[in-house]
């Protein structure tokens, strides 16, 4: 069945046709890891795992790459303000050293696996490392200076868009328009407000380059590293929407302008996750991370669960009621699994439904139908729950959920066995009976039994199971 994806660039869904048959070859942007990933981040990484899982569900060999940049990226998407990772230095108090900076990005760019870990990202082939690939970064720069597409200002190297007709052509942003580039600093040494950092100096801290000590520009970085690993063109680059106009545009240009051909055959973005409507940025303060996710009772599967219910190219706003209710719905999908799982005899997918669900999830990454679908066939009493069963199975090797580890009815005797948001309110309900605060312990035992748990105290301690 074929793969219909939209493209930012042409903006239409076209017919996916790989550049190598069976095979697909993808660039994700990764974090700037200066510090935790935020719901916002992660959403972007979940898409992009869901887009692998689908093309693995349809047979092919996905070659993953997502980038971990732990230098070279200023607070600005453009090339204004503090570097992110001389920011993260400054917030922990560590000496402003290359050496401190690589200790800090290693830190958190663990946290950040530790994250895609939570929400059942499979891991992609390649977790490059900006830092490891300066020599790389320093080869392309030579290269567009050998073009005549970068030119020297006291600041560093800069790539000269005006040598670049089709600068812009993700999002057909104009080239006269002011608006279009008011993130970008104007630069009097700049010979165009839109051209950006190649390179830029610093004598303290980063490498030697034939330029000058420094570092290399964030975008430089992304281009040397999709090449390295992926060649040139490759067949899909991700990222949030945000990405887009400025730092995938600069991509293009650079990568295009060195080697005379694409880059990517199709771009896919994903688009915000929004707070009261407006998006969630560390640089505004207030993000939610997943810690806040589970101080909430809100399990990462259950965020995970709740951004397949919506459409990747439509914004959505996160509120802890909405994805409460996504959960519960998750929790009574667990529950129902368990049940089925319960009984003997191996089911058969049930074929009409896989032919719907993959027409669903091929028509662009559709998982609001799929999921509905999920409902649907739960419902039909004309199969039975072993089919049911290894129907679902098959779904969730696209949903991503973990439903093949899910225990039996009546097999919850350990609490590390229960879902994470269930597990944090038989641990709370625990320490209210402790501090002998009946009220909330009982407040806690309907909130579980609410979710489809039964709770008993035994002379062994707390049994939870499945109601």
């Amino acid at each position: 069945m074929q793969i219909q994806l939209y493209n930012s660039l042409s903006k239409t869904k076209e017919i996916f046709k790989p550049i190598k048959a069976s095979e697909v070859s993808m660039y994700n942007c990764g974090p700037t890891v200066y510090d935790h990933a935020h719901i916002g981040n992660l959403g972007a990484y979940i898409f992009a795992d869901t887009l692998r899982r689908v093309f693995e569900f349809n047979g092919y060999k996905v070659h993953q790459v997502m980038n971990i940049t732990d230098v070279g990226h200023l607070v600005s998407d453009g090339d204004d303000g503090e570097d992110k990772m001389t920011k993260a230095l400054k917030r922990e108090k560590l000496p402003l050293t290359l050496e401190s900076m690589l200790m800090i990005g290693a830190k958190y760019a663990d946290i950040f696996i530790t994250d895609l870990k939570a929400v059942n990202n499979e891991m992609p082939e390649k977790l490059p490392k900006a830092s490891d690939h300066i020599q790389d970064d320093i080869e392309l720069i030579q290269t567009l200076e050998a073009k005549g597409f970068a030119y020297k200002t006291d600041d560093g190297m800069y790539f000269d868009t005006a040598k670049f007709p089709s600068y812009g052509k993700l999002g057909n942003i104009s080239n006269d328009s002011r608006e279009d580039v008011s993130r970008i600093s104007i630069n009097p040494q700049k010979k165009n407000s839109k051209d950006f950092s190649l390179w830029k100096f610093d004598t303290d801290l980063g490498w030697e380059s034939p330029w000058g000590r420094g570092f290399p520009g964030w975008h430089i970085e992304c281009s040397a590293m999709s090449e390295k690993y992926l060649g040139q063109p490759f067949d899909i680059h991700t990222g949030g929407i945000d990405l887009a106009p400025i730092h995938h545009n600069n991509e293009i240009a650079q990568s295009e302008a060195a080697h005379g051909k694409p880059l990517a055959n199709y771009w896919m973005h994903k688009a915000f996750i929004n707070v009261d409507n407006k998006k969630m940025s560390k640089s505004a303060g207030g993000f939610t991370t997943l810690t806040g996710l589970r101080e909430g009772s809100i399990s990462p599967i259950g965020f995970r669960y709740w951004l397949l219910t919506a459409n990747y190219r439509s914004p959505v706003n996160f509120s802890f009621e909405a994805v409460r209710g996504a959960q519960n719905a998750l929790i009574r999908l667990m529950a129902t699994v368990s049940e089925y799982s319960s009984h003997d005899g191996h089911g058969t997918p049930i074929k009409t439904y896989i032919e719907r669900f993959t027409g669903y999830v091929n028509d662009d990454l559709d998982t609001p139908k799929a999921a509905a679908l999920t409902w649907e066939l739960i419902k039909d009493q004309m199969e039975s729950d072993a089919d049911k069963l290894a129907t679902l199975l098959e779904f969730d090797r696209v949903f991503g959920l973990g439903l093949a580890e899910i225990p039996k009815v009546d097999s919850f005797t350990d609490i590390d066995a229960l879902p994470d948001e269930i597990a944090a309110l038989v641990d709370a309900r625990e320490e209210a009976r402790k501090e002998k605060d009946w009220k909330k312990s009982d407040a806690l035992r309907a909130e579980i039994e609410a979710r489809g748990y039964e709770i008993k105290d035994t002379e062994k301690g707390v049994r939870v199971t499945i109601c």
